[in-house]
């Protein structure tokens, strides 16, 4: 599958940006908590940017439709670099205000959501539309994303306590610029010709995720699970800080263990793709995602949080190339760019949620009480992921028999 240089230029160029993108998870909330001191502020730029990503879901599926996926992650690159570039060079300058930083940042999240989906978009039309043979695309493609969770966090953290938090924001920017390059010099596909009536209105792709009752069921679930992941992420720099010695490298090995065990998780999933169709695979180890976090309860050592955050990791590497393959495979080609905006919209949804929970608690208790609710509602979530698999599956089955009948 690898030698498909366009398949290799994605995942190359996705490794790329998304391990800057990963550094600035932990530098930008790092920048704003130290220069400001108040986890308030930092919980605000973050819910910026979440809520410029939801913004995105309608307009997102008339560019992807219009553009088609390639130059639509083209376009989201080349825009995303100066205007993460200039957050540094303003805050060097002294030009920076506190609004204007939620501006720019609400910016770069609403260029994200278009890209996100476009990425999504492109795999089937690189690959085809065989479930095994999308759902080991996409183990690479969460190998690759996974790998800059393992490179990001960690490389973040040595550079924040080096050059400081505003040079890791340099570097964010100079990796879009890259992803662009790449995809723009080796990621060709030919555009699926699909007539206009088939495209689908401004609304059908929201339209199509409340009909379809795996998309339904499962949006539920991934918006309250992915919640309390983000309110867990902006606890970690509070956490490091009040509990292991501010120290940054702390905070990017947290982050780091979960790419670690998301990777080792895709490679043993690649090779599941071909012995057990996606929805069994993700009903029977979903729970593994979960069940370790019930570690963050407690008051232990950061190697144990470490810990228990690399075996969630595994997991989640396990069942989430199957998951993003359900999700991508559940629309028609033909209204495809107009459903997956729309299902990254509703998902993003999580962030700005997470955000909101988080940080008044964060603010006024402290890492804890998050921690702890962290560790309730992924249980939870994944319970309902996991109900929904079996539903769904026992009910295509009983379609099949019928229909063979």
């Amino acid at each position: 599958m690898l030698r498909d240089r366009r398949l290799l230029a994605l995942l190359v160029a996705e490794t790329v940006s998304t391990t800057g993108t990963q550094m600035t998870w932990l530098a930008l909330p790092w920048f704003v908590l130290t220069t400001t001191g108040s986890a308030g502020k930092m919980t605000l730029v973050l819910a910026s940017e979440a809520v410029g990503l939801v913004s995105m879901g309608l307009p997102g599926g008339t560019i992807l439709t219009r553009l088609g996926p390639r130059w639509t992650m083209m376009i989201a690159d080349g825009a995303r670099a100066p205007f993460m570039l200039i957050i540094p060079l303003l805050y060097w300058s002294g030009a920076l205000t506190f609004p204007l930083l939620l501006g720019l940042v609400f910016v770069v999240g609403a260029l994200s959501g278009p890209y996100f989906a476009a990425q999504r978009t492109l795999v089937p039309e690189l690959v085809g539309e065989a479930e095994n043979v999308v759902g080991k695309a996409n183990a690479f493609l969460q190998s690759a994303q996974r790998v800059t969770m393992l490179l990001g966090p960690a490389v973040a953290g040595v550079l924040i306590a080096w050059v400081g938090a505003p040079s890791v924001l340099v570097i964010d920017a100079a990796t879009y610029v890259v992803s662009f390059v790449l995809v723009g010099a080796f990621v060709r596909v030919a555009r699926r010709v699909v007539e206009p009536e088939q495209r689908g209105r401004f609304l059908d792709g929201f339209r199509f995720i409340v009909r379809d009752p795996l998309l339904r069921g499962w949006s539920v679930a991934f918006i309250t699970g992915d919640a309390a992941w983000m309110a867990f992420f902006a606890a970690v720099p509070v956490l490091v800080v009040a509990e292991y010695g501010a120290d940054p490298r702390i905070a990017g090995w947290i982050f780091a263990s979960f790419g670690v065990g998301a990777v080792i998780g895709n490679v043993v999933a690649y090779r599941l793709q071909d012995r057990t169709d996606g929805l069994t695979l993700v009903a029977t180890l979903v729970y593994g995602q979960a069940l370790p976090l019930w570690v963050l309860v407690f008051d232990v050592p950061a190697v144990a949080i470490i810990g228990a955050i690399f075996v969630s990791g595994l997991f989640n590497g396990l069942v989430n190339p199957a998951i993003h393959t359900l999700l991508t495979l559940s629309s028609p080609p033909a209204i495809r760019a107009r459903v997956m905006p729309a299902l990254s919209a509703v998902l993003m949804l999580s962030l700005p949620l997470g955000l909101a929970v988080a940080g008044p608690v964060l603010s006024t208790a402290g890492a804890h009480p998050v921690l702890v609710g962290f560790a309730v509602t992924q249980t939870a979530a994944m319970t309902l992921v996991s109900i929904l698999g079996l539903r769904v599956r026992a009910s295509r089955r009983a379609d099949e028999l019928s229909l063979a009948a």
